[in-house]
């Protein structure tokens, strides 16, 4: 036994101690990662290593690893907060020094619109152009949109509804003006609406009317804000369409259900203020769109529309942010529409123990680490993204109280050792 030995337990001890107080410290630090001092014995050796003295000088801290596990994940409601479920690290940067990489997903949006954690270091990925494309390809600080949605027109719209086989016939005789009284429910059998959009995102309601004219033939009056789209020479309104249906089956027979119908509208429009009830003129931009009619049926049921839709919005607002599971970061809108801004980025390393720590919750790559494997959340190996969630800590706080407690008593072992040795060595120079 030598003082060598018991300084080294104690010397090895003491980094043990540091490091599980390290792991107690962040027990409550979100993304933290376990580490681990691992120790190896020291032994003396003659030159080449052919030593006799088996005997053991001590103890040496041979690394302290980190462990990778996954740590449990928490839900907290902040859209920003995110968690990677499975492998790989976010990259961030300072955009001075190398990408470093954190699984701590507590960011946020900095006053430039970046997005950014809380040591200012931004999240990366892959940017979206205009129309909501990613662009793979090298990946840069993900900055969110500030400006609104562009309005589309409405160029398509598809009306699926069924006409009532016994309806009676409303259309009045050829010598009567105006055909039909859009006030008058006399005049016609049934009505629908719906909501397009010019190029300007102005809003336009259009409703389509449906009158019986003789057995299986319906006419089909169409106004814009209650104005009709289709006049004679003296203002009447006259027919869009005229839907003939085979009186076998009651499908739509003429027009064609393959053909795509033309509804052009160029009226200046009347609009109504809802506060007032001032009427005033609005230019409508010319409105070009078709109409898809192939689903109209005439059966013995009673009148009802089973599909409405057109593929016009209105200007927008940015609203919100939602990120996906694979990694879209999403940009909604005040018209109801949503388009990709961007999407993270996630790097994997085949050894993510040689990864070197940095402190704020980054680390940063070296030579033991290997390159990064970059990808695209929920592919390949990676992860998913979980938004408006953290991963906590994967340490076990009862696991390191007990550590800290065995590593008090080895150290006290250890100092015992030394005065063992002090009390052989007093004897030894007691000696007369």
């Amino acid at each position: 036994m030598s003082f060598q030995q018991g300084l080294s337990g104690l010397n090895a001890t003491s980094k043990s101690l540091d490091v599980i107080g390290n792991n107690i410290a962040n027990a409550n630090t979100y993304g933290a990662k376990i580490s681990r001092a691992e120790f190896s014995d020291m032994y003396a050796a003659a030159l080449n290593g052919a030593g006799v003295n088996n005997v053991g000088i001590g103890v040496n801290l041979a690394a302290v690893s980190q462990q990778f596990t996954q740590g449990n994940i928490t839900t907290t409601g902040n859209a920003m907060d995110l968690a990677i479920n499975g492998a790989g690290f976010f990259q961030v940067t300072d955009g001075v020094n190398p990408t470093m990489y954190s699984r701590n997903g507590q960011f946020k949006v900095d006053r430039e619109g970046y997005i950014v954690n809380n040591e200012k270091l931004q999240l990366m990925g892959y940017p979206a152009d205009g129309t909501g494309t990613i662009q793979p390809g090298l990946a840069q600080p993900l900055r969110l949109p500030t400006a609104g949605i562009a309005p589309k027109v409405t160029s398509d719209m598809e009306i699926e509804f069924n006409l009532d086989a016994d309806s009676a016939v409303t259309a009045p005789a050829s010598t009567v003006t105006p055909q039909i009284d859009f006030t008058n429910k006399k005049t016609y059998n049934n009505a629908t609406s719906v909501t397009i959009y010019d190029s300007k995102g102005q809003d336009v309601a259009l409703s389509y009317y449906y009158q019986k004219s003789a057995n299986d033939t319906w006419n089909v009056y169409v106004t814009a804000n209650g104005e009709p789209v289709h006049t004679d020479a003296s203002g009447n309104p006259v027919a869009w369409q005229t839907l003939a249906f085979d009186n076998t089956t009651g499908k739509l027979s003429s027009p064609s259900p393959a053909d795509a119908l033309d509804l052009t509208i160029e009226n200046e429009l009347i609009i109504t203020d809802p506060d007032t009830g001032a009427e005033t003129s609005r230019i409508v931009v010319p409105l070009a769109t078709t109409v898809d009619f192939s689903g109209a049926t005439q059966y013995d049921q009673t009148f009802g529309v089973t599909n409405l839709t057109q593929n016009g919005y209105a200007a927008g607002q940015l609203t919100s942010i939602a990120i996906e599971a694979d990694g879209i970061v999403l940009a909604r809108y005040s018209n109801g529409q949503s388009k990709p801004a961007g999407q993270l980025e996630l790097a994997n390393f085949r050894n993510p123990q040689g990864l070197q720590p940095m402190g704020g919750n980054v680390w940063a790559s070296t030579y033991a680490s290997g390159d990064p494997v970059i990808g695209v959340p929920s592919e390949g190996n990676m992860g998913v993204i979980q938004s408006g969630a953290l991963e906590e800590s994967n340490i076990d706080l009862t696991g390191e109280l007990v550590n800290m407690i065995t590593a008090q008593r080895i150290y006290q072992a250890n100092a015992q050792t030394i005065k063992t040795q002090d009390q052989v060595m007093q004897t030894l120079v007691n000696m007369r």
